[in-house]
């Protein structure tokens, strides 16, 4: 009913009351474009197209030469550009009187083209001043701008990742993950946040968890490959499969870069099991009097009297049931404080349990070829004496 381009008037014009018109699903009514430093004007506004020209028999004066680019071809649409910094100062200039006036200049053309359009750009906050920046008018103009944030809580987060990742039936359906592996997985991720070898600035990946917990299942599944089974669960031990996942979606201070991005996404696994560990046993006190007794004294003069504890990667369910259900310390800790624990997620709280004491310099742990291997933190040394 309100015809724009040249084209539409002289077509309403010719065949009045029987043009043809079809109608724009809100499907259709999306359009983006990811902004990089090769984006030119053509490609968002237009520019004039010498061939149409020559084809036509027209001059350069004529408005018919004009190939119209993305933007004026989105009219009565959400036109979305991505990572806006990244579009060339002079490229974003070229969106001022669209914005504003509502009308587009292409090569001398002034084209009364009141578009109804609905902008939205997208940015990192420190993309401002750094990889590129929004000009001070183009910002200007921008009506509104919603600041988004990381998730508040772990049950927030676990929605997301479990909304995101992108996993099919087979996976899930062969996978156990237990709810206790998945707040254990955005701990981590809320550790890498706060961590002093993370960049706070730029941080995290808001899709590290996403990734982490796709790779999570993928270890476990394996495992269960290589062993012909067709079920298994998420192991504790698993968690090194989402190092990977860590280690390519966060950035590092020069402290962090000195320790190693393994050895970073190591300490934010370990810091992790040190938070959640208290819900579930009693606290680990820093400082203890010297005869004063605790808990877990009977677990560790087990691990003390023995010659440690091995978890390989490859047991299967059955053989890694067995080996934590060896320890009859281990089974004493979870029927006195943990006695209504569901049965299918008991293995992998024993297992928090291990790498709980490990963290609070309890036990040691040691990373083999083949898997992991709990001690005690001077057994062997005093035994060697």
């Amino acid at each position: 009913m309100k015809p724009m381009s040249r084209f539409a008037m002289e077509l309403i014009k010719e065949k009045g009351d029987d043009t043809p018109i079809s109608w724009l699903h809100k499907s259709e009514r999306f359009a983006e474009k990811l902004a990089t430093p090769d984006v030119t004007v053509a490609d968002l506004i237009g520019d004039v197209d010498p061939i149409k020209a020559a084809n036509l028999k027209l001059s350069y004066a004529d408005d018919r030469v004009i190939h119209f680019g993305m933007i004026p071809r989105a009219n009565r649409c959400i036109f979305v550009i991505n990572e806006l910094p990244d579009l060339q100062a002079r490229i974003q200039v070229s969106l001022f009187n669209i914005l504003e006036e509502g009308d587009i200049q292409i090569r001398g053309f002034k084209l009364r083209l009141p578009l109804d359009i609905q902008f939205v750009f997208t940015a990192n906050p420190e993309d401002y001043t750094n990889r590129g920046s929004i000009v001070t008018p183009l910002k200007d103009r921008i009506g509104s701008q919603i600041l988004t944030h990381y998730p508040d809580d772990i049950e927030i987060a676990r929605k997301i990742t479990e909304q995101e990742a992108k996993l099919d039936a087979r996976q899930t359906d062969a996978v156990y993950v237990s709810d206790l592996a998945k707040d254990l997985l955005e701990q981590v991720i809320f550790e890498a946040r706060d961590s002093e070898y993370v960049d706070a600035k730029s941080g995290v990946s808001a899709r590290t968890s996403i990734t982490a917990f796709e790779n999570l299942l993928s270890t476990a599944e394996r495992r269960s490959l290589l062993n012909g089974g067709d079920h298994t669960m998420v192991r504790l031990s698993d968690f090194l499969g989402i190092v990977p996942a860590i280690t390519g979606k966060i950035e590092l201070v020069y402290e962090g870069e000195q320790e190693g991005a393994d050895v970073v996404a190591g300490i934010l696994i370990d810091d992790a099991v040190k938070t959640l560990f208290p819900k579930y046993f009693p606290k680990i006190n820093k400082l203890e009097r010297k005869d004063e007794e605790t808990v877990y004294d009977e677990l560790l003069h087990w691990f003390f009297q023995g010659e440690g504890f091995e978890l390989m990667d490859d047991f299967t369910d059955e053989e890694y049931k067995r080996a934590l259900d060896s320890i009859p310390a281990l089974n004493q800790l979870m029927k006195d404080h943990q006695p209504d624990f569901d049965a299918k997620d008991a293995y992998f709280l024993k297992e928090l349990l291990l790498w709980g004491l490990v963290s609070y310099k309890k036990l040691n742990k040691q990373r083999f070829t083949d898997g992991y291997e709990f001690k005690d933190l001077y057994s062997s040394f005093l035994k060697g004496i």
